[in-house]
This record gives structure tokens, C-alpha cells and sequence, in this order.
């Protein structure tokens, strides 16, 4: 059995595409890249492409996933996000000391109410530096 080990593409509902497409590039920073007929649009988000899809039969479907991307500084990707008017869904919070790194989350909603994550492995330093 092929093991799965690589995300090539997401996709996420939206109800209106335009909307959708300013929100994800200007608000989140993505970069874009390209729309494609009916109602489809991509993105680039690191080495995974994100799709942006309108439902065929318009039966709309938010909230079926949540995605969490990798921030190094969660605090200033939080404040950046929210200064571009994302709405918040919850304010950066510590959800599990590890032995080595403290793990910090965000959450948002886009215009579809589709929740994203931030997150944030904050990497314990030695004492005195």
C-alpha cells in the first residue's frame, strides 16, 4: 500500500469567489495564481496549492475542515491578519507546554466562516541568553 506523505492541494468553499479571492490574497497575503471556469481559483501556500471552489448544484458545505498554518512569530501574524480585517475567531492561546517547545494557537474565520488556524511551536532558550 502507497503510504501518504505529501498535501498537493486543498481546497475550501466559498459562496463568492471574488470576495474570496481579495480576502485570501490581500488580507492573508497568499500569493495567487490563477482562476479557472466555473468558479475555481488557486493559490500558493508554501509547497501546497490552495483551491478556492464554488460548489456545484449550490449546496454550500463551511466548516467540513480546518486548516493550521505555520507561523514563527504567532503574535505578529495575529495582529497583521487581524489589522486586515479578518474577523477573529479566537485570540492567540498556549495549548500544550512540550518539553522542548511551548505550542501557541489563533484562530479566524475568512467571509465564508471557514475557520483557519495559526500556529506556533515556540522553541524554549537556554537561561541567560
Amino acid at each position: 500500500m502507497a503510504g501518504l506523505n505529501q498535501i498537493g492541494q486543498i481546497s475550501i468553499p466559498v459562496r463568492n469567489l471574488e470576495r474570496s479571492i481579495a480576502f485570501y490574497r490581500d488580507t492573508l497575503g497568499m500569493r495567487f495564481l490563477f482562476q479557472a471556469p466555473p468558479g475555481l481559483a488557486f493559490f500558493m501556500c508554501g509547497e501546497v496549492r490552495l483551491m478556492l471552489a464554488m460548489p456545484e448544484g449550490g449546496e454550500f458545505g463551511a466548516g467540513t475542515s480546518i486548516l493550521y498554518y505555520k507561523v514563527d512569530d504567532l503574535q505578529n501574524a495575529f495582529a497583521e491578519i487581524r489589522e486586515r480585517g479578518a474577523a477573529v475567531a479566537h485570540e492567540p492561546q498556549l495549548i500544550a507546554r512540550m518539553p522542548d517547545h511551548e505550542l501557541w494557537m489563533a484562530f479566524f474565520k475568512d467571509p465564508d466562516e471557514n475557520v483557519f488556524g495559526l500556529m506556533s511551536e515556540v522553541r524554549a532558550t537556554p537561561a541567560g541568553r
